[in-house]
């Protein structure tokens, strides 16, 4: 078997190793461009043979700090979706883009994220949080098989019939046992899409986070809700109105007739005339332009965090933190809805019972942008206990993540237990850490 290989200072190495977040950048001793399942054999038994730590990554959103030396798994070539019936199997490189060109004109969906462009195996491996999630629940509940290589270097088929607390682990638990080659995923009907963005002035923040507060408190499991706050660069590619200006984004998606979304958002809408609307009837494949994510590689530094429950300290800190100096976005996620209740086929995600989540993104370099980050963080403890999802367990300065916040106890203990079966010598180990 002919691999394709790439070593330091050799050439397509960096091309290798770079993915969509460039503040952390592995540097490997040798990067293997996998096309195929026996690639990934050949390449974990390698690993294995030589000792050696492997990293595995797609498109590369989920930063993998750490990875110094050892072997990088790149998967972007297994680019392979096929349509069954009301499922799809995908390869381990392929986005949600790309299910999307295949479902949307049967008029199915995954169950993909804010951001389709990312990872459909590793978003679904961490639980996989998205605009449908509080009608059909994670993304994670819809896997219903897959196929896996071990730190023993074997393909494995997983499912709840075979190997099922292996199969129990890696929904929600991420990708700490092995490389997930293939994965097969349920898909939803959708009739009709109702979303987009209420893009408002930053000073109606206090309004706003008051109405988001109602609004989400009533909300049915049709309407997922959440808003973030930033100021948007002074770029030609930012629309005009938008365009350095400090505003807080609603993101809105509405399972149904336009006309009842509008009724659940029309006390939204009376706080402020938005500066930009795109709220609209959308064709599922256009369910990323409800968040905008960008789209380009870029150096992003980020944290997460939950908020079980609302109260007024919790809106002041809010408040307190957002603003025009502000270095970095901060985003309130509503959850709840079917993400609070448990799948037919038990996973590993944890935290189902919050009802808030809170994400903080910049760019290394923002003056003080890590610090704040940071500092919020700790000051948040006395909500989340120093919980995050598992999705969105990073660090504002990119170290390795611990996994401890990630999951109740006896999740964690669990996944440990299925860690040392499958993974003693702790060979995946770029990941958010299960071990100490």
């Amino acid at each position: 078997m002919s691999l394709d290989l790439h070593r330091p200072g050799t050439p397509g190495y960096d091309a290798a190793r770079a993915g969509f977040d460039l503040s952390a950048i592995p540097a490997p001793d040798l990067a293997v461009i996998a096309g195929c399942e026996a690639e990934v054999v050949a390449a974990v038994r390698y690993a294995a043979a030589h000792d050696l730590p492997v990293a595995v990554r797609a498109t590369g959103h989920g930063p993998i700090p750490g990875v110094a030396g050892g072997v990088l798994i790149d998967t972007r070539a297994m680019s392979s979706v096929r349509i069954t019936g009301r499922s799809a199997v995908v390869g381990a490189g392929v986005t949600w883009t790309g299910v999307l060109a295949r479902s949307a004109p049967l008029g199915l969906a995954p169950l993909c994220g804010s951001a389709p462009d990312v990872g459909a195996v590793s978003y679904s491996l961490g639980g996989g949080l998205g605009p449908l999630g509080r009608r059909f629940g994670w993304a994670a509940d819809h896997v219903r098989r897959l196929r896996l290589v071990t730190a023993d270097g074997v393909a494995r088929e997983v499912d709840a019939g075979t190997e099922p607390e292996l199969f129990w682990a890696v929904r929600g638990g991420g990708g700490n046992v092995g490389v997930v080659t293939e994965l097969e995923t349920e898909l939803v009907r959708v009739e009709q899409l109702y979303g987009g963005g209420l893009y408002l002035p930053g000073e109606s923040a206090p309004a706003l986070l008051t109405a988001f507060r109602r609004a989400t408190a009533e909300a049915p499991d049709a309407l997922s809700l959440s808003v973030a706050f930033l100021t948007f660069p002074g770029l030609d590619a930012v629309p005009a109105p938008l365009r350095g200006r400090f505003l807080a984004h609603l993101r809105v998606a509405y399972l149904g007739d336009p006309r009842e979304a509008e009724a659940l958002l029309a006390p939204l809408r009376a706080v402020a005339e938005p500066v930009l609307d795109t709220v609209r009837l959308l064709g599922i494949d256009e369910i990323g332009s409800i968040h905008a994510d960008p789209v380009r590689p870029q150096p992003v530094r980020c944290g997460g965090a939950i908020l079980p429950a609302w109260d007024d300290d919790a809106a002041t800190v809010l408040l307190d933190e957002i603003g025009a100096a502000t270095p970095h976005m901060l985003e309130l996620r509503h959850l709840g809805g079917a993400l609070a209740r448990p799948p037919a086929v038990p996973n590993a995600v944890g935290h189902r019972g919050t009802d808030y989540a809170v994400f903080t993104s910049d760019r290394p370099g923002a003056p003080g942008g890590g610090d704040r980050q940071t500092a919020f963080y700790r000051r948040w403890e006395r909500w989340s206990g120093g919980r995050s999802l598992y999705n969105f367990t990073a660090h504002p300065d990119n170290t390795p993540a611990d996994a401890t916040g990630a999951f109740e106890p006896a999740i964690l203990d669990r996944l440990r237990l299925v860690k040392k079966e499958w993974d003693p010598q702790d060979r995946f180990r770029f990941t958010v850490r299960l071990t100490g």
